[in-house]
């Protein structure tokens, strides 16, 4: 498989500058405690100190556990974008063309992987959740939590809706006729889905690379004209 550069690392980038926040914020609040002594810590377990001035002391504790979480976020989504790209690259020939990290001009939105098949190009959106999942049309949500940050689904539409846009601005990649589909990618092995009436293709990691290839393993497009479309998409990118 060929890999042809995104925009950037945004997930590998969120990572490292969390992580940094808050290993920061940790020690932040430890230089507190040594500047403060034994004393006002003594005074501030009596709860002499004012409430404003306890909360300003635990200030930097609360942003470590806050960047920590986000940190584990991003590396999970970094991690679960790394799976995705060994699959592939390790199942796929060189008649097809991985493009990853595509950051995209005005709103276009943030695409997490780009397949051009011989048949056509599928839009990944890569997410790495564990626990049990429930898909009823465009709404996600999880048994005993408050669901989630936007619909996948919908998200995947928009970012389709957006490749189709590039290629139809362009007279001579509109007569190619290319079809180009959405794939919700699910890499955590303890996710169990519950999927009811799904707008768009939701598929686990191990059923990717067979899907691809029987959906868009037929030749209907060349590798020169493959490379035209990807590179033009490219231009897009912020």
């Amino acid at each position: 498989m060929r890999k042809m550069k995104g925009s950037g690392n945004y997930l590998k980038n969120q990572v490292r500058k969390n992580l940094a926040k808050s290993l920061l914020c940790l020690l932040l609040f430890f230089l507190i405690i040594i500047a403060s002594g034994l004393e006002a810590l003594y005074i501030l377990s009596l709860g002499i100190l004012p409430e404003a001035g306890l909360l300003i002391s635990l200030l930097p504790l609360v942003g470590f556990f806050y960047y920590l979480h986000k940190y584990h976020v991003y590396i999970g989504g970094w991690n679960g974008e790394k799976q995705v790209t060994n699959l592939l690259s390790s199942k796929l020939n060189d008649d097809y063309i991985l493009l990853n990290d595509l950051y995209l001009l005005n709103g276009g939105g943030d695409i997490d992987h780009l397949v051009f098949a011989p048949g056509g190009i599928f839009v990944l959106e890569t997410k790495n959740w564990s626990g049990v999942i429930n898909c009823n049309g465009d709404l996600w949500q999880r048994p005993g939590k408050n669901g989630f940050k936007g619909s996948p689904s919908r998200q995947i539409k928009r970012n389709v809706a957006t490749i189709k846009r590039i290629i139809d601005s362009s007279w001579a990649l509109r007569q190619l006729g290319i079809n180009v589909e959405g794939i919700v990618v699910f890499t955590n092995k303890y996710a169990t889905l519950h999927l009811n009436d799904p707008t768009v293709q939701i598929l686990k990691l191990p059923q990717l690379p067979e899907f691809i290839t029987a959906r868009g393993g037929s030749r209907l497009h060349s590798k020169e004209q493959l490379e035209t479309v990807a590179k033009e998409i490219l231009k897009q990118k912020r």
